[in-house]
């Protein structure tokens, strides 16, 4: 439940350091990443708490992680880059924690 929780507070400490002009859009584009996450039900079974999901799941592989974090440097896709990089290395932290291990 912590893990969730820090998908919503990580991206609100951000926005309110760095985007604190447009926090509303930012925030919003940033928690909207989550959405990353529907690819957890094409998954035998949805939820395991011991997978460790970057590497696993289609949209966690880690040649997307850098996709992700090309689009940080992009203007009009800055704040999904963002978003998905935080979210990305959320779920690699908790791999860590979890598992011992960066990626499945």
């Amino acid at each position: 439940m912590f893990h969730i929780a820090l998908h919503f507070l990580v991206p609100g400490i951000v926005t309110g350091v760095f985007f604190h002009k447009r926090w509303k859009h930012a925030y919003l584009a940033m928690v909207a990443t989550m959405l990353v996450d529907l690819d957890h039900l094409i998954a035998n079974p949805i939820y395991d708490p011991d997978r460790c999901s970057i590497g696993f799941h289609p949209l966690h592989h880690p040649w997307l992680v850098l996709l992700y974090i090309a689009l940080c440097f992009l203007p009009r896709t800055r704040y999904i880059g963002i978003g998905l990089s935080i979210h990305m290395c959320l779920d690699a932290i908790d791999c860590v924690v979890t598992n011992g291990v960066w990626v499945n």
